[in-house]
């Protein structure tokens, strides 16, 4: 009986709480209503969740984020961050060492990243008195959504207006506009891009257009991305472009007012998602390819790239992007191996003595710089081993080059130069 009594009282209060409630739009506490107990009454809990928006308060992670990294199998290597994108790498921009990979050599949709490529052979083929007219082509090459500059047929644009375009507002036509300036046309601009990335040592790439607009036949790894955006880096007028934060183009022939131009990448100074170090990068993203993201980053002596394809957002491509630093800056260290800077001899075939001078013993190879790799932090370069290897130039001196690996990985290299040509060494006749 009196459990009964108790069970009116609640539920009388219950009411006259709750038409106060309906008065007075408060909740009490911040609680709300959540389902009913076992006695009728309203549950109250301090932090509702509306129906569907579980995922929103409490995102679940991507089916890739307990992937472990692929350099996390190597022993004595540090262990990566989980990460929500399929693929990533990073890689130290002087070093070439790896120092996080997974699913690297997994081919994916590349989107807008594929105009680092795009922005480097501009460099590499057009100098500064370049105009660029926008063909009909170019101008009817984007459609809605697109991101453009909407640059109009026979619109007028210097070199440097039109890759401001393509790296911070990732004009879809204006990479077309470049790619025909340089190459003619896109298919022959598609083929340069190949061959350039083959020779960045790319083995699972193929470009089949300057924007990277959804293609069956256009397609990447974050390791050959790594490849590209790190010797793009070394370029600097390259660098120029990626870093920019602002830019206006003013009036055209065919546009009566500026255009401001903004780089979307959000890790930069002021950025919503800004790190400390951030340079530039470039951001992409199309449905089939979901976000990816470059991010080029230096601290002390350290010049770190991020590469991440096929992120869920790109919060979390930033998020993931952050976490690679975190892990690169606070693991790894750059190491001097202080090489010699003496003439490092090499033996040549006996028969050379024959047509060499110097009884064809030896000739010297020297380095022109120092040499570091990157290693794990309480590794000891002592614990590394080198493989070197002569390589052939058909036009000017020999070349000795020399990789450093901790176990099966490369940490990092130097090259040594003929300091004779072969042909100056060569017996008078």
């Amino acid at each position: 009986m009196k459990n009964m009594k108790k069970r009116s009282l609640r539920r009388i209060f219950a009411g006259i709480l709750g038409i106060g409630i309906l008065l007075t739009g408060a909740a009490p506490c911040a609680a709300a209503a959540y389902g009913y107990d076992e006695y009728g009454d309203p549950i109250v809990t301090a932090t509702p969740v509306p129906d569907g928006q579980a995922a929103a308060v409490t995102p679940a992670h991507s089916s890739y984020y307990s992937q472990a990294a692929d350099t996390d199998s190597i022993d004595g290597w540090p262990k990566g961050p989980g990460i929500e994108a399929q693929a990533a790498v990073l890689m130290d921009v002087n070093t070439e060492a790896v120092l996080y990979s997974k699913n690297a050599d997994t081919q994916l949709y590349p989107a807008s990243i594929t105009k680092i490529l795009t922005t480097l052979l501009a460099c590499e083929n057009l100098n500064a008195k370049t105009n660029i007219t926008v063909s009909e082509n170019a101008s009817t090459s984007v459609t809605a959504g697109d991101s453009s500059i909407y640059a109009a047929p026979g619109e007028k644009f210097t070199r440097d207006q039109a890759l401001m375009a393509v790296m911070l507002q990732s004009a879809n036509e204006m990479s077309v506009a470049v790619a025909e300036e340089v190459s003619g046309s896109v298919k022959k601009f598609a083929e340069l891009m190949n061959w350039r990335a083959k020779l960045f040592g790319c083995k699972n790439t193929h470009f089949n257009n300057p924007n990277g607009l959804p293609d069956e036949n256009h397609y990447t790894t974050a390791s050959d991305m790594a490849k590209i955006a790190k010797s793009a880096w070394l370029n600097p007028l390259f660098r120029r472009y990626c870093t920019k934060r602002y830019y206006e183009i003013p009036p055209t022939n065919k546009f009566a007012e500026a255009r401001q131009l903004l780089n979307h990448h959000k890790m930069m100074k002021n950025g919503e998602y800004y790190y400390e170090g951030v340079r530039g990068g470039k951001t992409g993203y199309t449905d089939a390819s979901g976000n990816t993201l470059v991010t080029y980053c230096k601290r002390g002596n350290m010049t770190l790239v991020a590469v991440i394809l096929n992120s869920t957002s790109a919060a979390n491509a930033y998020s993931d992007t952050a976490s690679l630093f975190n892990y690169g800056f606070e693991n790894f260290e750059k190491v001097d191996m202080k090489v010699s800077m003496e003439p490092v001899p090499f033996k040549v075939l006996p028969c050379d003595k024959y047509i060499l001078k110097n009884n064809g013993n030896t000739y010297p190879f020297y380095y022109q710089t120092k040499v570091y790799v990157t290693l794990p932090k309480g590794i000891k370069k002592s614990q590394l081993n080198k493989r070197q290897a002569v390589l052939q130039n058909a036009v000017g001196p020999l070349r000795l080059k020399s990789k450093y690996y901790y176990k099966k990985q490369m940490v990092g290299w130097g090259m040594q130069y003929e300091r004779n040509i072969v042909s100056d060494l060569l017996l008078a006749s």
